[in-house]
């Protein structure tokens, strides 16, 4: 069972029913979270083989009807999505420098079902006081036009906010920099890897599809990944189509980190030079 549903059956049995009434607007909890995955993935940094470090301070802002709705329940969903992110993090081998913190805040900018996630990075001695300083108060960045979660990253900070760890630990290298070289691809799926090393590749349930997913909810040949430049993703007539991050479509470009939901299943594509 992957994490996001995990999330939302946890959530169902909680208060009483009480999210299920909460969340009738736009904005639903599994949004948030597939945004705070998004958010994890985009910022995703490799300091060595061993060792990949991903925020672990998240602010979700929403608007003000929305917040007004939520703020009873912040802390008890904030816990929520701090544990589906840890639950992520396993699955993708992500570490964290500090406590995982999932804070709700008011935006006056954002319209009603809207909202936007930013993050940062901050050592365990720093999350101790998540609040005091906190970058982006009263400095809201601009959502992308007509999209959710907005871009990954505080605005800058002002002056007295916790700084931004510049260095790994002690004893923790950086790994190397990707140079120039031909562009590797690849998808995850449930943890497994699988290389893109042909100009297609077909997904689906079938025994002659490229990559097999065993899910009910699949089509025998459901999608097709072109490593072209950009690369991109085609639904090849599917029963039930392909969401690609957060966005039902036929076809879209890809990016590093971009989400692929078919049927139940997630699959991230991945590319790096080198």
């Amino acid at each position: 069972m992957g994490v996001l549903k995990r999330f939302e059956q946890r959530l169902e049995g909680l208060v009483n029913g009480t999210f299920a009434k909460v969340f009738k607007s736009e904005v639903q909890p599994v949004e948030i979270a597939g945004a705070l995955q998004r958010e994890c993935d985009n910022n995703a940094t490799i300091w060595n083989r061993d060792r990949t470090v991903v925020p672990n301070d998240f602010i979700v802002e929403l608007s003000t009807p929305d917040y007004e709705r939520l703020s009873p329940y912040s802390g008890q969903l904030g816990d929520e999505l701090a544990g589906m992110v840890r639950d992520y993090a396993k699955q993708q081998r992500y570490t964290f420098m500090g406590a995982i913190k999932v804070h709700l805040q008011k935006a006056e900018d954002l319209d009603t079902g809207l909202y936007r996630v930013r993050s940062r990075t901050l050592a365990a001695s720093e999350s101790q006081n998540p609040h005091q300083g906190h970058p982006g108060q009263g400095q809201p960045a601009q959502p992308s036009a007509g999209a959710r979660p907005g871009p990954g990253g505080y605005p800058p900070q002002p002056a007295g906010a916790p700084p931004m760890p510049s260095a790994p630990p002690p004893g923790v290298r950086p790994g190397p920099r990707p140079g120039g070289g031909q562009t590797r691809r690849w998808i995850e799926i449930n943890g497994n890897r699988h290389q893109i090393s042909r100009p297609t590749l077909v997904l689906g349930r079938s025994t002659d599809a490229d990559v097999r997913i065993d899910d009910p909810g699949v089509s025998r040949r459901h999608c097709e990944i072109r490593a072209g430049n950009p690369p991109t993703i085609q639904d090849l007539g599917s029963t039930n189509g392909i969401v690609v991050d957060g966005q039902h479509t036929t076809r879209a470009t890809l990016r590093d980190g971009s989400r692929i939901v078919v049927g139940s299943t997630t699959i991230v594509y991945r590319q790096a030079e080198g």
